[in-house]
């Protein structure tokens, strides 16, 4: 499993997205409901060390952001990744820059390359393994509201082996 470094949102900006992943269970697409939590992660390796918690407080101390999440997202070919657009600002790519500069001496191997700045897509994921088929009902439940205007709260370190979330700050 993977070690994750991700932003949390407000409880309101939290429910309006588990009120999708509810919607697209419901119409039998592969949501993340109801496992997780929403968020959106800014650096991820296959281990990342707790120490880097210590050093990440600072950033902690940045929130909370506004932000507004947008448009629907796929990544992949076949089977994809179904996402909403965290809007990029400079503020929040600064954090992410940050995150993933802060982190480097603490993950081993290195982190996935999508995570590098300049290549990192701010998201939600909201479904994964959307067969084809089922594209078009999963873009129209996952676009409504068309904005969702919230706020980022905090950080937290994901252990993907332990399956548990450690609160940073």
């Amino acid at each position: 499993m993977v070690h994750s470094v991700e932003l949390l949102f407000d409880p309101d900006t939290e429910s309006v997205i588990r009120g999708i992943w509810d919607s697209l269970r419901d119409a039998d697409i592969p949501s993340q409901a109801p496992a997780g939590r929403p968020h959106a992660t800014l650096t991820v390796a296959q281990h990342i060390d707790p120490q880097a918690e210590l050093v990440l407080a600072d950033v902690a101390g940045r929130f909370p952001l506004p932000c507004r999440i947008g448009a629907t997202l796929i990544f992949g070919r076949s089977a994809g990744v179904l996402a909403r657009l965290l809007v990029p600002t400079a503020e929040l790519l600064e954090v992410q820059a940050d995150v993933y500069r802060l982190c480097l001496p603490y993950v081993d191997p290195a982190p996935m390359p999508h995570a590098e700045p300049g290549n990192w897509t701010p998201h939600v994921t909201l479904a994964r393994r959307v067969a084809p088929a089922r594209l078009a009902t999963a873009l129209r439940i996952a676009g409504r509201p068309a904005e969702i205007a919230g706020q980022i709260v905090g950080l937290r370190r994901w252990d993907g082996d332990k399956r548990e979330e450690h609160l940073i700050g």
